[in-house]
């Protein structure tokens, strides 16, 4: 089977190295991935795929039955949207939508997946059980598409024994992949604050309450929550990333807006620094002799690689790999919509190399030189194919 695989996506990769450019030249925004859907639903209808779509808006769910189809179900789940971002490579697949741009690798997952789909397809009287695959959208967007997708059913009929996901890493180098255990990735949590007083002349401070004065208080104070209550073997994160208030020199504004993050490997911790951060936030105003309004959006939760799905994918990506091309990687204080999935099944969230130093292939994802070695995607799409056949529940 290994070597059939490996037979099979060097076969298939330039269909799916011009698959991937064709949704890097066409990125769409978190749940707006129309003609994204349309192209997968079209790509399934020629591999022969039943799917389903309309699932979370744009989302697709596709079977692949094989020999006793409820003997396991494995899934697979692939990203579809892109990020509002204007693309500075000039290749000849960049986005041609201005402001939008596929920076954080989600057409290399969709590609990969699709491209161990039609792998899969082609093997299903070879191997045993269902594999069940996931096309979602939304995952750079509040809530997430991945809880969409659980709540309209995604997950259910038939119910997954686990599911596996993959992420490129422009660290890593193309034909390589990348393994955690346990702890992976942190939850992610939005801070809304807004400071509000009398605002004034700014020689009279006296008569006012300094509205900007309070919230350089508040953020720096804030910082004191991790730094004296958190664990400081839990990694934890919060930044303040947008302070706006005033428009002259000489007016204290009425009105402070803060904007920020936080971020935490510990759901305990996570909602307890919830508490904390309003206590905090709303004592310093009132002790200023101003007011605040709070709001704590709950996004994401973090990412849980469960143990034996992570040792049994990591296993099975050395004998697919080879050792030297399976390595750990590090906990993340990023976070991911697939972290939904690892709270519900067991759950492997793994990484796929797709850089290249010595071509100058290494800018960050999020940033407007994202791009990958195109030899990543016969890995990918070879790797998952693989260990979806193979793994056992």
């Amino acid at each position: 089977m290994k070597n059939l695989i490996k037979e099979l996506a060097k076969a298939y990769a330039p269909e799916f190295i011009s698959i991937r450019e064709h949704l890097h030249a066409h990125p769409e925004l978190s749940f707006q991935e129309y003609e994204t859907s349309k192209f997968i639903q079209q790509k399934l209808t020629e591999f022969g795929v039943p799917f389903t779509a309309g699932i979370a808006g744009t989302g697709i769910v596709a079977l692949i039955k094989g020999k006793h189809p409820e003997s396991r179900v494995i899934a697979l789940r692939a990203d579809i949207d892109a990020l509002p971002i204007t693309e500075a490579n000039q290749v000849p697949y960049k986005s041609q939508h201005d402001g939008v741009m596929h920076a954080c690798g989600h057409d290399v997952h969709t590609t990969c997946v699709l491209g161990a789909t039609k792998i899969l397809n082609e093997l299903k009287d070879q191997f045993e059980g269902t594999i069940k695959i996931l096309f979602q959208p939304g995952e750079e967007k509040h809530p997430g598409g991945a809880s969409i997708m659980i709540e309209e059913g995604a997950l259910e009929n038939p119910k997954p024994d686990a599911i596996l996901g993959m992420h490129v890493q422009p660290t890593m180098e193309a034909g390589t992949l990348g393994f955690r255990a346990g702890q992976y990735m942190a939850s992610a949590d939005e801070i809304y604050i807004t400071v509000k007083g009398k605002g004034g002349h700014a020689a009279l401070p006296q008569s006012t309450a300094d509205t900007i004065l309070i919230a350089s208080h508040i953020v720096v104070g804030l910082q004191q929550i991790i730094s004296r209550n958190n664990n400081p073997f839990s990694p934890s994160v919060l930044s303040i990333c947008a302070f706006n208030g005033g428009f002259t020199t000489n007016v204290i504004p009425s009105e402070v807006k803060l904007m920020g993050t936080f971020r935490a490997m510990d759901e305990t911790w996570r909602f307890k620094a919830h508490e904390l951060i309003r206590k905090q936030a709303t004592g310093i105003a009132l002790a200023m002799g101003a007011e605040i309004d709070i709001d704590i959006l709950v996004g994401y939760p973090t990412l849980y690689n469960n143990e034996a799905v992570t040792a049994q994918a990591r296993g099975l990506a050395e004998d697919y790999m080879g050792l030297d091309a399976v390595m750990d990687t590090e906990i993340r204080m990023g976070a991911e919509d697939f972290a939904f999935y690892s709270q519900i099944i067991p759950a492997c969230f793994f990484r796929l190399g797709t850089g290249n130093a010595a071509k100058g292939i290494n800018s960050g994802v999020h940033t407007p030189t994202f791009d990958i070695d195109a030899r990543a995607i016969e890995v990918g799409m070879g790797a998952m194919a693989y260990l979806a056949t193979q793994f056992k529940k």
